[in-house]
């Protein structure tokens, strides 16, 4: 019995005996009674607001039109995020691993001149004092 309608009386519909099959044969594939067949059939028509009249063409094709063009936004929204912090991230996580220095760039203020005397020191040896 279907849940929620034991209590309800049948009633008798008029439909061809070639409809009829065919509608048996679908309740039958989905695994449901008639009634719970054609009470889906009409909830889904209802809830997405369709008419079994119109052609799904070109509802389904904006739809996946749609579908696409959000996916190709995900898309470069990752490549991005992998560009500016994945990257970097790692090649900065590696030479910490690696214990590498990081190549040394003079400062800008920095003047490096080589005509200045480095200013000469000695050494005083401890026995001197």
């Amino acid at each position: 019995m279907d849940k929620g309608y034991e209590k309800e009386r049948f009633e008798g519909l008029k439909i061809k005996s070639s409809v009829a099959k065919k509608f048996r044969r679908f309740s039958k594939k989905i695994s449901k009674s008639q009634s719970m067949t054609l009470l889906l059939m009409i909830e889904f028509f209802e809830e997405n607001g369709i008419s079994p009249e119109e052609s799904m063409g070109p509802h389904m094709q904006t739809l996946e039109n749609l579908i696409k063009k959000r996916i190709n936004g995900v898309i470069a929204i990752m490549k991005d995020i992998e560009k500016n912090q994945t990257k970097p991230t790692v090649a900065m996580i590696q030479s910490l691993f690696e214990e590498a220095e990081p190549k040394k760039k003079p400062l800008i203020l920095e003047k490096n001149d080589p005509n200045k005397r480095q200013p000469k020191y000695r050494e005083r040896n401890q026995m001197e004092l």
